[in-house]
């Protein structure tokens, strides 16, 4: 059984602004020890301080993701400070915006080193613990790790490799019998500074398709990874809705792409590609848990993707009840009472599997 997020340490890269902050200060409110991690070394001090002065443990340890070096330091920070490590949040993204056309190769390179192999390079260096604490690896991909969209395609392209590489690797662990639980966190548009930060080809400054979900409710789902074993966990009804119509009907998904995601995620503010931006450096400043879109506070999708056992055999009890309905009042429909009937089996079937098999 996990520890309780009070009892945890949790290492959280990408602890500096957005969704990583917005978690480091959640774990820390509820007794987590954490150990912040990003580039910018004044902004992450700041965070672990007000940490640490509203009563919270917390340490701060500047790294780049894209080095793995400075991640293995990382980890042995964490366990020299606190002893073990629990919970390992990869969290660290950078955003690359432009037709392929006009990306420039290392670029493109950038964003992979980053956003894929700075998450290589954490399990790297943290699985060992993990192993010893029984602990969990929470990997912040994206609802593009389902589905490519236009203008970001180095960015997809680096969620779609988290999502290959975390397949392989949690049946590689469930073999061999690991105790490491393994959670993809898949955000939908989240309203963080990861936008205002972005390198743009676009001389405009980006903005995430709406609707853009609050920040405190990706935080919240990354704790509860830590305390869980989802395999997936989309944030926000409108990306369980992308992933959905993507396995339905790709070329859907390709049309609304096309006339939809090009105009949705720019701005009327002018910004020129060599602005200030945090692919290769630090910006001075990095935002902040908030970026300036509006947001959408709750989502009435994330009970069900938080407890999707329990939602399975609540559906599985509707349709086996909508069967049974469907029969009593006509003996004779036996079609759509048969089709209800194979959705509960199908149902209570994926609940049984969920609860028995920790993978």
């Amino acid at each position: 059984m996990p520890r309780p997020i009070a009892e945890q340490v949790v290492v959280i890269t990408g602890a500096s602004s957005g969704i990583g902050l917005a978690a480091a200060r959640a774990a820390a409110h509820r007794g987590a020890r954490v150990v912040l991690a990003a580039r910018n070394a004044r902004d992450l001090e700041d965070a672990a301080a007000s940490i640490r002065q509203g009563g919270g443990e917390a340490l701060a340890v500047p790294t780049d993701v894209a080095d793995f070096a400075q991640v293995g330091a990382l980890a042995r920070r964490a366990v020299d400070a606190y002893g073990r490590i629990d919970t390992w949040v990869n969290g660290a993204a950078v955003s690359l915006y432009g037709e392929f056309e006009d990306l420039a190769v290392d670029e493109v390179r950038r964003v992979m080193d980053v956003n894929f192999m700075g998450q290589v390079h954490g399990a790297k260096a943290a699985l060992p613990h993990l192993e010893e604490s029984g602990g969990a690896l929470v990997c912040i991909g994206s609802v593009l790790s389902d589905r490519g969209v236009p203008l970001q395609t180095a960015y997809c392209a680096s969620k779609h490799a988290i999502k290959g590489w975390l397949d392989g690797l949690r049946v590689e662990l469930r073999r061999r019998r690991s105790p490491v639980r393994v959670t993809l966190v898949k955000p939908s548009s989240i309203n963080t500074p990861l936008f205002d930060k972005a390198r743009t080809h676009l001389g405009v400054q980006p903005r995430p398709l709406p609707p853009v979900y609050s920040v405190e409710l990706a935080a919240e789902a990354v704790l509860h990874a830590a305390v869980s074993n989802e395999r997936d966990l989309i944030v926000g009804g409108a990306g369980a809705a992308l992933s959905l119509a993507e396995r339905v009907s790709p070329k859907l998904v390709d049309l609304y792409a096309r006339f939809l995601a090009f105009a949705g995620q720019r701005t009327a503010r002018p910004k020129p590609a060599d602005a200030p931006n945090n692919l290769f450096e630090p910006v001075s400043y990095d935002g902040g848990e908030r970026g300036g879109s509006a947001e959408v506070g709750r989502s009435a999708y994330q009970p069900i993707a938080e407890h999707g056992t329990a939602a399975a055999l609540v559906a599985s009890a509707l349709c086996g009840l909508g069967a049974w309905g469907i029969r009593r009042a006509d003996p004779s429909a036996t079609a759509p009472a048969a089709l209800l009937g194979a959705g509960a089996l199908l149902l209570a079937g994926k609940a049984l599997l969920s609860a028995a098999y920790e993978g």
